[in-house]
């Protein structure tokens, strides 16, 4: 049953695959359980990707999900967690956001009685566990290729904004980086959230590098942004000449990163759809009177462009069953908690 709920959507899953006897309150319930996920970013295929993972896992447990989509407005999307509040939702989940703009909104979720998760946003209250891919790993790991490939002395450009979360975390092992590799120039910084946001990244990028012709290092940490990068190194004819290192992963960055010559040359990710699912799970943990901890920790994997040739990897099925670990995570599990369908 699908139902639109203002600037949302609603998701009944029917039939959970788990006997509801067996479930403990209130999920031997589940119809009765209503859950909101509160979206700030939803541009580009990592966040429909995170967003099915939600879906599969909610239908999954057998739960009311609402969708709720501030598409990058700051002020809607707490509006929408007052707006999940009002329709009595047992659970909310808060997906990205500015700290300044969601702290309040979540703790009058908390106030009202809600469980709230966070997933790459700090809402700065201990009563609500963050949900990270371990973004300062994602940043390192793709850093410590960039290292290996082009050694500890290059010029590089760096795509970063402020104020993300993520971002945030991924900037502190770009400025470790720096500081253990005094070699580590960075010419230039620059990024954009603004929509669509690959094609706003590329708009800067052609005038980076064309102001900086020595960079031969682009760190991107997140997927739109090396889609820009690699569209304006791409039309200067540059690709010999630079390697992108980024994080995050979908199927359309995989054929990027497979195009030949391609400059994007190593990517660090976890699933995004595991991302969600591990959302919801943790979510439910908490309705159940469990703690699942303040901190819940998908690990990300190194992922090459060799790699993805070498195995003749087309999409992220394929790098699932190269990669069990894009399978699942074995993070916030429970044995009266059904996982998705394979």
């Amino acid at each position: 049953m699908l139902k639109i709920i203002g600037a949302g959507v609603s998701v009944l899953a029917i039939g959970a695959s788990a006997f509801a006897a067996d479930m403990p309150a209130p999920f031997d319930k589940p119809g009765d359980v209503k859950i909101a996920l509160v979206r700030y970013l939803s541009t580009g295929d990592f966040f429909q990707s995170y967003l099915s993972g939600v879906e599969t896992q909610a239908a999954a447990l057998g739960v009311d999900l609402r969708v709720l989509d501030s598409r990058q407005d700051a002020a809607l999307q707490a509006d929408m967690v007052d707006q999940a509040i009002s329709l009595g939702v047992d659970g909310i989940i808060i997906q990205h956001g500015l700290t300044e703009s969601m702290k309040e909104a979540a703790q009058r979720a908390v106030d009202a009685g809600i469980k709230v998760v966070a997933f790459d946003v700090n809402v700065e209250n201990e009563a609500i566990p963050q949900i990270e891919q371990s973004d300062y790993q994602l940043g390192k790991l793709a850093l410590d290729q960039a290292i290996i490939d082009n050694g500890n002395d290059f010029t590089a450009g760096y795509v970063y904004v402020p104020g993300i979360a993520p971002l945030d975390r991924r900037d502190v092992a770009w400025k470790e980086a720096k500081e253990a590799n005094p070699g580590i120039t960075e010419a230039a910084m620059f990024g954009t959230m603004d929509n669509p946001i690959a094609n706003s990244v590329a708009n800067q990028a052609r005038s980076v590098l064309q102001a900086n012709p020595n960079i031969n290092v682009v760190f991107a940490p997140y997927d739109e942004f090396a889609k820009g990068v690699k569209i304006a190194v791409d039309e200067a004819g540059l690709t010999d000449d630079i390697d992108i290192y980024s994080a995050d992963v979908s199927t359309a960055d995989i054929s990027a990163m497979r195009e030949p010559g391609s400059a994007w040359v190593a990517t660090v990710a976890t699933n995004p759809s595991v991302v969600g699912e591990v959302s919801v799970r943790t979510l439910a943990l908490m309705l159940a009177g469990e703690n699942p901890g303040a901190s819940v920790i998908v690990p990300p994997t190194l992922i090459t462009q060799k790699f993805l040739n070498e195995n003749d990897i087309k999409n992220m099925d394929d790098l699932g069953s190269k990669m069990p670990q894009f399978q699942h995570a074995d993070v916030s599990v429970a044995d009266w908690i059904p996982l998705p369908k394979r």
